[in-house]
């Protein structure tokens, strides 16, 4: 089985310069962990909901919170991304792609073109699914 097969084809994306607030938006909005960060085309970067969890003040959307605490979420993705990107091609088997997620430590891999396009993700979610679809058949 390759990546192709089981991976996530709607990616949502942001630009670098968006505000965190719009990722946070979009982890609220459709529940998912990862979003890519996209220039011109290009896959930049890669914001994980801890990212925001890590950056955000602890006092949101209680009843301390402050002007201060929002200003947080003000700061631009390009500011808290990860830069070191670990990807996938489509035509990887998925036993090397779970290989690469389990020894780089990371729980999504974007999966790109050769020439750095983004075509998909797979999560370790599509990965156990896929596992249990395997066992089911």
């Amino acid at each position: 089985m390759r990546v192709a097969d089981i991976m996530s084809r709607d990616v949502v994306t942001v630009g670098p310069d968006d505000d965190v607030l719009v990722v946070r938006k979009l982890f609220n909005k459709h529940g998912f962990h990862h979003v890519l960060v996209v220039l011109q085309g290009q896959l930049v970067g890669v914001i994980s909901d801890r990212d925001v969890l890590r950056e955000a003040s602890p006092f949101l959307d209680t009843l301390a919170e402050r002007p201060q605490d929002l200003a947080t979420l003000k700061k631009r993705v390009h500011q808290i991304m990860s830069r070191n990107l670990v990807v996938a091609r489509g035509d990887d088997s998925v036993a090397d792609a779970a290989a690469t997620m389990l020894d780089r430590r990371v729980s999504c891999l974007p999966v790109v073109t050769a020439e750095g396009h983004v075509e998909g993700v797979v999560t370790s979610r599509d990965l156990l699914q896929a596992l249990t679809r395997g066992r089911a058949t």
